[in-house]
């Protein structure tokens, strides 16, 4: 069974080998609450009405720790908060919160489960195969991926244009134009793609280097990089996983 919705203004896919629609249901519900609360786009969300001084809420507490610690990490390409534009966590919200649908699947017993939330994907309980997009041909795929329990986020300008900013400079990152990385949380998967994106050729190295992440980028001039390790998870052409 397969289950879509449009959350955050993109679809979400949930695919459940057994058909456990309630749990599911339960799962986009979380997602549509935080569409509502974190939002840059709503008026009255909390990303809207943000206050650097506080007070936050719990939801709020961890999304400003993961945007601070990965403009540490970066050394401000990546920035929540950039000058003359308001407070924008978009980067790592997605990812933090098709996570945490993720968990609350698995705590209603869903062993099986696929979430695609808009190209970022939870993979678990069996092998899934998750296609990293072409950067110039929309309805083909650069590489395929064998996964289980795992994550695959990826951050490219072929989609949503020229969205990712290095903080450092106000500039778009224009040095790639994918970037995937392969983790065991989506949280993270999301929030180091998007991060690495910033960091422009300097972030494949960056990403690659992050405890439990495997990496393929594609940089501006079609040359493709990935971790020796991700060739296990490689699918070849012509065959593909269940």
């Amino acid at each position: 069974m397969r289950l879509v919705r449009q959350i955050m203004g993109l679809p979400i896919s949930l695919d459940l080998p057994r058909g456990e629609v309630d749990a599911a249901e339960q799962a986009f519900a979380w997602l549509h609450e935080v569409d509502r609360r974190f939002s840059p786009f709503r008026d009255h969300s909390e990303v809207a009405r943000f206050d650097p001084a506080g007070p936050h809420s719990a939801e709020m507490g961890e999304i400003l720790e993961l945007c601070r610690t990965y403009e540490r990490l970066t050394g401000g390409a990546f920035r929540a908060r950039l000058p003359g534009r308001g407070f924008d966590p978009s980067g790592v919200v997605k990812g933090w919160a098709a996570q945490r649908a993720a968990d609350l699947l698995r705590a209603a017993g869903v062993a099986e489960f696929c979430l695609n939330a808009g190209g970022d994907v939870i993979a678990t309980g069996r092998t899934w195969s998750v296609g990293i997009r072409h950067p110039d041909q929309p309805m083909a795929v650069c590489a395929v991926l064998a996964v289980r329990d795992l994550a695959v986020a990826t951050s490219g300008s072929y989609e949503r244009g020229e969205h990712i900013i290095d903080g450092r400079t106000g500039l778009p990152a224009r040095e790639l134009v994918s970037l995937t990385v392969v983790t065991a949380d989506l949280t993270t998967a999301d929030a180091v793609s998007t991060a690495a994106f910033a960091l422009g050729r300097d972030g494949i190295a960056w990403a690659a280097a992050q405890p439990g992440c495997l990496v393929h980028a594609i940089d501006a001039g079609r040359r493709v990089h990935r971790s020796p390790a991700l060739a296990d998870l490689l699918v070849p052409p012509g065959t593909m996983a269940s």
